[in-house]
């Protein structure tokens, strides 16, 4: 009686067409996924029992598994409905749920052609957020020396699970004792932060860098993107080095977790007045607005 309450307690994992307890939610010591950061995924975002952006998230898995030539098992459709029937089966109504396609099982060489089949797996949790006093003081970063991966080589847009590059510049992030870093290209431009894209503003123009220089395509970014011409603001992609972000009057972060949050002080610069900037502000209380009324309905 105690394991089946225990059992009933856990969260249900979506995997390879089955819905089991997280603890029996299993994959090979053998999947590429595993072995070599092989595969794609996507994290996304439940408000007031509405999925935001799921199409535009789910049209992103996609592309990364073409770009790297991973088929995955279920259609669009078929993606999309695992997925809401994972957040019913974990009664999520305001939460994060991630898709995650590996290569899945193979042998120890790195030939793709040895995994027969992808894996497919879905998880939906609640999300630990930023503490409010973040959004309400703004938060400290810092520049790492850590560089972005080069498009070149390992193409940023593609959300692949390999994230050590991320990982080795939210160490030093945390070493400088902040939570979040930006990171450069090879040239010092400005590219992202370590899980989020990122703005600056300067006379009412906002600024944020160009995915072809190794910037993800963030779902966020876009909508904060539509946000700012909507509000009448001139918005640009364009490149800038951390000169530019020095004399900002406001710099904000972007990201499916971070939202949409200030930023105060980088590399010990004050940024604007060291205060959440005003039209920062703005964008905040629209993007929390849009997520509360909009998204894929998960409860008929």
């Amino acid at each position: 009686m105690g394991n089946d309450r225990k059992i009933l307690m856990e969260n249900i994992v979506y995997l390879d067409g089955d819905f089991v307890p997280a603890s029996e939610a299993k994959i090979s010591v053998y999947d590429h996924g595993l072995l070599y950061g092989d595969g794609v995924f996507e994290g996304i975002r439940i408000y007031n029992s509405r999925v935001f952006k799921l199409d535009e998230h789910l049209q992103r898995l996609y592309d990364s598994a073409k770009v790297i030539n991973l088929k995955i098992p279920l259609a669009f459709g078929e993606m999309k409905e695992k997925i809401l029937e994972t957040l019913r089966r974990n009664n999520i109504r305001d939460g994060y749920v991630r898709p995650v396609i590996t290569r899945g099982p193979g042998d120890l060489g790195l030939d793709p052609d040895k995994c027969k089949k992808a894996s497919v797996f879905i998880i939906a949790d609640k999300i630990a957020l930023y503490p409010e006093e973040y959004y309400e003081n703004g938060l400290n970063v810092v520049t790492v020396p850590t560089r972005r991966n080069a498009p070149e080589a390992l193409n940023p847009r593609i959300k692949s699970l390999n994230y050590l590059n991320n990982i080795l510049a939210k160490i030093e992030a945390k070493n400088a004792n902040v939570i979040e870093a930006i990171m450069l290209t090879n040239d010092g431009y400005v590219v992202e932060c370590t899980g989020d894209n990122i703005f600056i503003i300067k006379n009412r123009i906002v600024f944020t860098p160009p995915t072809y220089i190794g910037a993800l395509n963030g779902v966020t970014r876009d909508v904060t993107m539509s946000l700012a011409r909507n509000m009448g603001l001139t918005m640009e992609e364009k490149i800038f080095n951390r000169y530019e972000v020095y004399i900002s009057d406001e710099c904000f972060l972007t990201g499916t977790a971070a939202e949409i949050i200030p930023v105060v002080k980088v590399d010990g610069r004050i940024i604007g007045d060291g205060r959440p900037g005003s039209i920062t502000q703005e964008l905040v209380k629209s993007f929390r607005y849009l997520t509360q009324t909009t998204g894929t309905p998960v409860y008929e």
